[in-house]
């Protein structure tokens, strides 16, 4: 029997769970930080939802901890990485609100098609307005889905049973899996230019924040009518009154905004736009399922059983020569997601020397964690990322290629006509991480949170208009690598900035001459 300490309200039928399987079931909501570090001693399993921090100060004093349980998807709230350094799983229910977020993406986009709610607010004081609220059928109009993932992937299904047109921008979705599920891939401005109704089901991350702004738009098919469950700040509030106020955008249906509860947004005084506060995952039974989720993740931890949402692993199930290349196999795989712009079919992830003779399944999953982290809603986990790679028709082939001519080991993903290859340096207790091979062209640069990929012609003056650019721009470069091509005219430059580099930035150093193309790749975590 465990000792499973509740800091906060979950469903009952999670709790009996619990209970029945025989452990003790240690309520006491409202802790103080400073209660929760004098409770938790002797608790095997902490499960909380957002009030209750999980830091490194209440894992030192919950030295019995095996879990700890969040009832929700997000994990701001807790220190994963003391956790995993103390080899105390975490555990989350990242499905438990899907459906409902998907089911209140519809109820938008039909309150959006027949003006619901204005004409029962109308009706409502006494003015009978049949005319001036007439609708439009979805059956027939062409839907825009943006991220198919969970949530995305259930608003298919149900838009397809009212005979609607899907297309959908997802980047890291393949043709054959969006063929399967009767959706058109599209870049993002064709999607606004060919959609009656687009519905957001993206993660927010520094791509996508401001991603539907005026420039996007000033490119929609008149008329067109957005929803947003997703996260506020996707959509730019302004740009969207502006174009509605315009005759552009026809309406709008929003669960989140940028700064909630969203007081003196201009959109709150348009007819058109229908708004909910943030009610996606309000639901019954998404609270029962996050309480029941949870509960199982948590008696299956305790178990020592497998735990499809664990978000971590213990220290304890990896390899000495292994452990030191698991943070290196995330940054090399959001690396390659940055530089391949999309999913490809196929992945071939190589381990060269030591590693080529070593376990290395739990590397292959960290690269599969960093290419798919900053693209899903869905939290990723070293459980969860072969699932997802299934989901989205990634074919992922695992290969040990013997000894490696220059490093002691060497890791590689390859696809198509991108790879990146990395290893880590020097002796000691914190081997030092590098980047040593983009694209076929040899490099040694350490992995930074902001970096550019610059392919250029091989001629003398290359680096400094780089250099130029990015210093007129304010923007300092942290270090930079210069891989010259063995075989072609043309070179590549990998180099770490101190900060983002905006998209005017980008676009600059696109079009200057002698640069042949230029990828910002994020590896902040």
């Amino acid at each position: 029997m465990a000792r499973v300490l509740v800091t906060e309200k979950i469903a009952q039928s999670g709790l009996d769970l619990l209970s029945e399987a025989g452990h003790e079931v240690d309520v006491q909501e409202g802790l103080s930080p400073e209660a929760l570090v004098e409770t938790v001693p002797g608790a095997q399993a902490l499960i909380i939802r957002s009030a209750t921090t999980v830091t490194a100060e209440v894992l030192a004093a919950g030295t019995d901890l095996v879990v700890v349980g969040r009832a929700g998807v997000g994990l701001d709230n807790v220190d994963v990485s003391e956790a995993t350094r103390r080899g105390v799983m975490v555990v989350n229910a990242p499905t438990s609100n899907t459906l409902s977020v998907a089911e209140q993406a519809m109820g938008l986009l039909l309150s959006q098609a027949r003006n619901i709610p204005q004409a029962h607010a109308a009706l409502k004081e006494g003015r009978w307005e049949r005319s001036k609220w007439q609708g439009v059928e979805l059956h027939g109009k062409v839907l825009g889905i943006v991220g198919l993932g969970r949530a995305g992937s259930l608003v298919a299904q149900r838009a397809l049973a009212f005979g609607m047109r899907l297309l959908a921008f997802d980047p890291y979705i393949s043709a054959e899996r969006a063929r399967a599920m009767g959706v058109e891939l599209r870049s993002v401005e064709e999607l606004f230019a060919e959609s009656d109704f687009v519905t957001i089901h993206t993660p927010k991350t520094p791509e996508t924040v401001g991603l539907v702004n005026r420039d996007l738009l000033a490119k929609a098919k008149p008329g067109i009518r957005i929803v947003n469950t997703a996260r506020g700040g996707i959509v730019d509030e302004e740009a969207l009154a502006e174009a509605i106020r315009d005759g552009i955008v026809g309406g709008a249906g929003l669960d989140v905004f940028a700064s909630e509860p969203p007081t003196g947004s201009p959109l709150l005084a348009l007819d058109s736009v229908v708004v909910t506060p943030h009610l996606g995952a309000s639901t019954e039974e998404a609270q029962d399922k996050a309480g029941v989720t949870i509960a199982e993740q948590v008696l299956l931890a305790l178990a020592g059983d497998f735990v499809p949402y664990a978000v971590n692993v213990a220290a304890t199930d990896v390899s000495e020569t292994v452990r030191p290349y698991m943070a290196l196999a995330e940054q090399l795989g959001r690396f390659f997601a940055s530089l391949h712009d999309g999913l490809p079919d196929h992945l071939d992830i190589e381990y060269h020397g030591e590693l080529a003779k070593a376990g290395t399944g739990i590397l292959t999953l960290s690269a599969l964690k960093g290419v798919f982290a900053a693209t899903t809603e869905e939290p990723v986990s070293y459980v969860n990322a072969p699932q997802l790679a299934e989901q989205r028709g990634l074919d992922v082939r695992e290969t040990s290629a013997g000894a490696s001519p220059n490093y002691r080991s060497l890791m590689t993903l390859r696809s198509g006509g991108h790879a990146v290859a990395g290893t880590l340096t020097g002796a000691g207790i914190q081997p030092e991480p590098r980047v040593v091979m983009v694209d076929e062209h040899a490099v040694e640069v350490p992995p930074a949170p902001h970096m550019l990929v610059v392919r250029n012609d091989d001629r003398p003056g290359m680096v400094g208009v780089v250099g130029l650019v990015l210093g007129d721009a304010g923007i300092s470069i942290s270090s930079m690598a210069v891989g010259p091509s063995r075989d072609s005219d043309t070179a590549l430059m990998v180099l770490s900035t101190g900060e983002p580099v905006p998209d005017d930035v980008l676009a600059r150093l696109t079009g200057s001459d002698g640069i042949t193309d230029v990828h910002r790749i994020d590896l902040l975590t």
